[in-house]
């Protein structure tokens, strides 16, 4: 079985990193995924050593790729454009579609005309998402399948297999806390300056590394801001560390007796959130939907109140103060992942849902699932 993804964005982000996890499972399974998009914004690096990239805005080369391939699915995600692509490519194959902005209005576009074409199926990373994507659609059969994390990379290190050599390197003494992901109003970047600024005034034992955000829109503001309010000695930036080097900073994190933060204002899941926690590094964030289905309060990680910088503090610092607490959530954190969000127990499920669509039996894909 071929099948293709089609998305406007290649970034460095939880949609393609879903996708690397999924696309090395599913060719144990006989499944050939490649990839179609139309901008980079620096994620192809974590893409193409694992499946064919396509890159182009041609409309023309675009047809050409879906006419020539012999796909037998094409998932659409987030990309309105591409219903128009495959009708012009006369594709007679099955089409489903992956909702995955988690903003209403920036969903829509994508959600509001399949151009004559049915989707078999939508697919969502959360049940949140489920409701969100459910005021748009009616009628086309809704799956929820959690992103999942390839755990034979994303793990605890132990100490001896970390690089301690590589940036970011631990300060003596100091406790790091993680904020990664990119610069833009959705992840709100500016609360993260905010708890900094507080935490700066209370205590000397911290260090903030900020990871990502290279490409980001918001880019030159964050470091406008950062300047300004003179909090480069607590917060580093680190805009581009490669893919393949996360689990060796989570480890240094989780090393250091410290813990993640995610001031984001909205998810649809949050690979960020699974990473961490499969490295042993307890999260901490906003208590809403879906963080609330990826990380219970007490046991993965502590959960604060809306955007309260206040409450965020005081999360932070009960882990950060209490290495015993620290030690008893890394270790439920990386069980839960192994329990709830391992590729091979979510992957399965999307296996499953294709070959039923493609009309392909069970035993006629090699697989040992």
């Amino acid at each position: 079985m071929k099948v293709l993804i089609i998305w406007r964005l290649l970034t460095v982000g939880g949609v393609n990193a879903g996708w690397r996890n999924r696309s090395i499972y599913f060719k144990k399974h006989g499944i050939d995924t490649e990839f179609l998009y139309t901008t980079d914004h620096g994620g192809l690096h974590i893409m193409e050593d694992i499946a064919p990239v396509y890159l182009t805005k041609d409309e023309q080369e675009i047809i050409k790729i879906i006419q020539n391939n012999n796909y037998d699915a094409i998932i659409v995600v987030d990309t309105g454009a591409a219903f128009k692509w495959i009708k012009k490519a006369n594709y007679r194959g099955p089409v489903l579609v992956e909702a995955r902005t988690p903003e209403l209005i920036k969903l829509m576009p994508h959600l509001k005309s399949f151009r004559g074409i049915k989707p078999e199926a939508i697919i969502v990373p959360s049940n949140y998402q489920k409701r969100l994507v459910s005021i748009l659609t009616d009628g086309i059969p809704m799956h929820v399948i959690y992103n999942g994390i390839d755990t034979s990379f994303y793990r605890a290190l132990t100490e001896e297999e970390i690089n301690f050599e590589s940036e970011p390197i631990v300060p003596n003494g100091k406790k790091i806390i993680g904020w990664i992901g990119r610069l833009d109003k959705r992840k709100n970047w500016q609360m993260l300056l905010e708890v900094a600024k507080l935490m700066k005034s209370q205590r000397d034992d911290l260090e903030f590394w900020v990871i990502g955000g290279a490409q980001s829109i918001q880019r030159e503001e964050f470091a406008a801001k950062w300047q300004e309010e003179k909090l480069e000695d607590i917060v580093k930036w680190f805009p581009v560390i490669p893919y393949q080097h996360m689990p060796h900073v989570y480890a240094k994190i989780r090393q250091s007796g410290g813990c993640t933060l995610a001031t984001t204002k909205t998810e649809s899941f949050g690979n960020t959130f699974i990473e961490s926690m499969v490295c042993g590094v307890p999260v901490v964030a906003s208590k809403m939907m879906p963080v609330t289905e990826l990380v219970v309060h007490g046991e993965h990680g502590l959960l604060f109140r809306g955007q309260n910088v206040e409450d965020a503090v005081n999360q932070l610092s009960g882990i950060l103060d209490n290495p015993t607490l620290h030690q008893q959530m890394s270790k439920a954190a990386i069980g839960r992942v192994h329990e709830k969000f391992a590729i091979e127990v979510v992957a399965k499920q999307y296996v499953h849902l294709l070959k039923k669509i493609v009309g392909i039996n069970e035993d006629e894909v090699s697989g040992d699932d």
